[in-house]
């Protein structure tokens, strides 16, 4: 039986990718040190037989027994309110913890696909963002630290596969959706969301105008599987490329849940991207993917579990972001 380790392995998408590599017959190894993750997200895996779950932060050195296949690199806050929060840890698990799973990955001879991210693009001049971009990014501005982290990423796992012929893949992951993403982690998705379920007006940013593209997170799992058993060693765009301005979204957000509220605007962060949509071209060519899942569809799916989140949840302001 094929063994996989799943570093953030109890956030939404390390959640996720465990439950698809339990379907497909591995036996996986979450790890993660629930900074952000959430065990709720994965205690359906706990009695199975072919799953297992360590407790451990990654910065710190790794050890797994018995033979590894492959290794998916998942820990890192991935939200702004995170890693304005958390700043240091999130430079550390982007540095010392990709350090520690790379030399973990050459110990055992595993494949290492590392999650990088759309914001290794900044707020881009290129529009939409190939993989070929180098991005226009604020290395000392807020957003600088996560930006930063996933750049270098990506820099020493390319390091290891030219210097040490480490077998590596490397997704830039844009904008993704679904069940188990976090009522506090400051994606306008949820924001929106829970402001709709509370009752409340629904804060954008600026005059809305900026665009993001949203993916289905099971349409993402795929588009990650299929690369992680790819021969490409370079990096791939996976999001869905159908664009929409913030505002727009607002709206959609206030039709599906039948809010009565209104869109409300406040101050634009700093260095918040205008533009966000990916050139999908290498996906389609090289792994023959594509999303699948309309945003209508799956925006039902997501409202769906929120409104079943408990009212505690909802409404405790420590799971909320402002």
């Amino acid at each position: 039986m094929k063994r996989v380790l799943i570093t953030g392995a109890a956030g939404f998408l390390g959640s996720h990718l465990c439950d698809r590599f339990i379907k497909e017959g591995y036996h996986v190894i979450g790890m993660d040190n629930l900074i952000t993750g959430d065990l709720r997200n994965i205690e359906h895996l706990f009695k199975l037989e072919h799953f297992e779950f360590y407790h451990h932060d990654i910065t710190k050195f790794v050890h797994v027994p018995g033979h590894l296949d492959y290794i998916l690199h998942f820990a890192s806050p991935a939200s702004p309110i995170d890693y304005l929060k958390i700043p240091i840890q999130t430079l550390k698990v982007g540095a010392m913890g990709t350090h520690n799973l790379l030399g973990l990955a050459k110990a055992k001879k595993a494949r290492m696909l590392i999650a990088s991210t759309s914001e290794v693009y900044g707020d881009p001049t290129v529009h939409p963002q190939p993989e070929e971009y180098w991005g226009n990014v604020n290395p000392i501005g807020p957003r600088g630290v996560y930006d930063e982290a996933k750049r270098y990423q990506e820099a020493i796992t390319m390091a290891y596969h030219t210097f040490h012929g480490l077998e590596t893949r490397i997704v830039r992951i844009f904008n993704t959706y679904g069940p188990r993403m976090r009522l506090n982690d400051g994606r306008v998705l949820p924001a929106f969301i829970g402001q709709a379920l509370r009752g409340e007006d629904l804060t954008m940013f600026g005059d809305g105008s900026q665009t993001r593209s949203f993916c289905y997170v099971d349409d993402l799992v795929e588009g990650i599987y299929r690369l992680l058993l790819s021969d490409y060693a370079y990096p791939v765009n996976i999001g869905n490329p159908a664009e929409i301005t913030i505002k727009e979204f607002g709206e959609e957000i206030l039709k599906l849940t039948g809010a009565n509220q209104k869109l409300i605007s406040k101050p634009l962060p700093t260095d918040d991207p205008k533009q966000r949509r990916p050139d999908i071209t290498k996906a389609k060519e090289i792994l023959g993917w594509e999303p699948k899942v309309s945003r209508a569809e799956g925006l039902k799916i997501t409202y769906e579990y929120f409104k079943s989140l408990p009212q505690e949840i909802l409404f405790d302001r420590k799971h909320r972001f402002e």
